[in-house]
């Protein structure tokens, strides 16, 4: 079986498990306006299932991705597919990337990746849904992640299956957390692009601007080329993060959470020196996480 036939069994799979384990409820299948979404969705409708699309706001995305999410949704719903964009909440009310970041008390990191979490990860709870993960994209998921998986509040709630595994964990897990079906779990970078000019996929027109990838701008899980291109190319961006970094510094004075790694004179355009390892800022800047 070829991959795409494989990708459209999972899906086939995951739209079975979706209507009998939650009452009916049909796949969710998530967008976030990048490549692998994109396949995913056309995987979708070729597999002959009843989905519905969402996609999370996440307020730092280029505006091209949220102009390519709004015509990709136009055309889903001429066809009758419903599709929801989740705006973000943390403590109960709706958050940004920009004013997250002062709630933090400190900017996102490779170690402290909250932004993830808060703005694009809590979707979907106590639902069936897809993704576009892909083992090619990082080692870290190749060793956590599968073609089904059950997550929980911990790590150790997670289970996962790839094709040849025994499903009655799947299906018996008594869980209150949301099951996930990464249909091109296994598809190399060829395979996606490969797959896009074959079915001709209409794209996030950043490809066709040299974008590898695309994401949130400032993305700390980026590289930093693609940062500083990110800061050149919207410097509307650049100036938010910035206002953010002021807003946090000034709730650590409020709070007393100015130690002896920060000068009074700090500011945000040093923190965002800082942020971008540029090595403008003088002296020690660190950070611990906050729990808020």
């Amino acid at each position: 079986m070829d991959k795409e036939q494989t990708s459209i069994a999972r899906l086939q799979e995951a739209a079975f498990y979706s209507e009998s384990l939650y009452d009916g409820a049909p796949l969710i299948v998530t967008t976030s306006g990048g490549k692998d979404s994109d396949v995913c969705l056309a995987l979708a409708q070729r597999a002959g299932i009843r989905f519905e699309v969402m996609h999370n706001h996440t307020s730092a995305d280029a505006p091209e991705t949220v102009y390519h999410i709004r015509d990709t949704f136009r055309k889903l719903e001429e066809q009758g597919i419903k599709c929801t964009v989740n705006k973000p909440t943390y403590k109960g009310k709706l958050v940004t990337m920009w004013s997250l970041i002062p709630q933090k008390l400190m900017p996102p990191t490779r170690i402290a990746r909250y932004c993830c979490d808060i703005l694009k990860e809590r979707s979907g709870a106590g639902r069936m849904i897809t993704t576009g993960v892909r083992w090619a994209e990082s080692t870290m998921r190749r060793k956590n992640r599968a073609a089904l998986e059950t997550v929980g509040g911990r790590m150790k709630e997670k289970i996962l299956l790839n094709d040849n595994d025994d499903r009655r964990l799947f299906e018996t897990c008594t869980l209150k957390a949301k099951r996930i079906c990464n249909p091109v779990i296994d598809w190399t970078d060829r395979d996606v692009w490969d797959y896009i000019e074959s079915e001709r996929i209409e794209t996030n027109p950043l490809y066709q601007c040299g974008f590898h990838r695309v994401g949130c701008i400032g993305c700390p899980m980026a590289r930093l080329k693609g940062r500083y291109r990110d800061f050149a190319r919207y410097p509307t961006y650049q100036r938010a993060y910035i206002r953010a970094f002021d807003r946090m510094l000034e709730e650590r004075r409020r709070r007393g959470k100015m130690d002896g790694s920060w000068r009074s004179e700090t500011t945000g355009i040093d923190i965002f020196h800082w942020w971008m390892e540029d090595g403008v800022i003088t002296g020690q800047v660190s950070f611990e996480e906050v729990d808020n």
